[in-house]
């Protein structure tokens, strides 16, 4: 009596292979089409905290949970906003690659008063 043996099973079907950049396209896409905050609040809360013991020596502030949300949406809109500046540089010098070096120049181009160095 021949012994019948299972096939082996298929393989899975692959994942369609996709354009350079286009996974980049999607997320910014994704990201400009919600209002939603992109940093995490928990760790926010608790690095406003650390940098406020920081410079109260000390002394413990109680934060309300709209301020800290306020604090949030400036702190996100600020960094948004230079790192727009620095694509603007990084597009100048005819790169595709964001440096540390445009971040700096984008900094020293604001002035002080608009959060420079």
């Amino acid at each position: 009596m021949a012994r019948a043996f299972p096939s082996p099973p298929s393989p899975p079907p692959r994942a369609r292979r996709r354009h350079p950049g286009q996974r980049a396209l999607q997320e910014i896409r994704k990201y400009q089409s919600s209002t939603r905050l992109l940093l995490c609040p928990g760790p926010f809360s608790h690095l406003v905290w650390e940098i406020c013991l920081l410079l109260t020596r000390g002394v413990d502030y109680h934060w309300q949970s709209m301020t800290l949300l306020v604090l949030q949406e400036a702190a996100e809109a600020f960094m948004v906003r230079l790192l727009e500046d620095a694509y603007l540089c990084l597009l100048r010098t005819r790169r595709v690659t964001l440096f540390p070096k445009d971040l700096q120049l984008a900094r020293h181009l604001r002035g002080t008063e608009m959060g420079g160095i």
